[in-house]
């Protein structure tokens, strides 16, 4: 019988391919409000106490064509006390909002690379 209470692994770090590694932690930097840790040669990554989110630059990086086909890649959950302010703050760093809105308690918006992500009020998740 397999022990499924002892982790195999711990999770060290998100990695996201784009096309412009410091635009995209520069976008996220200013999201979050973590500060960009490590900045070179086509990868970079932002770092709050031990949570880490890098930035990887893929050769031939095909942008996601969310909610066309519905080719995401993944999608990040982001949470704020004020949906509408949070959403108009994002899109004010870049961000872009699809006209398609699947949600009611969430938006979806696409960062510079085109990857959907979510905003939802904070209080839903309990």
């Amino acid at each position: 019988m397999t022990d499924t209470t002892t982790p195999a692994a711990s999770l060290g770090m998100v990695t996201i391919d784009c096309e412009d590694a410091a635009a995209m932690a520069s976008f996220y930097s200013a999201v979050l409000g973590w500060p960009v840790a490590y900045q070179g040669e086509g990868y970079a990554m932002l770092q709050q106490g031990d949570q880490r989110l890098g930035f990887g630059e893929t050769p031939d990086y095909q942008r996601p064509s969310w909610p066309d086909d519905g080719h995401k890649q993944f999608h990040l959950d982001l949470a704020g006390e004020d949906v509408e302010a949070t959403v108009a703050r994002c899109v004010e760093l870049g961000a872009t909002k699809p006209e398609q809105q699947p949600g009611e308690t969430w938006t979806v918006l696409l960062d510079p690379a085109g990857h959907p992500f979510c905003v939802t009020n904070l209080a839903n998740w309990g």
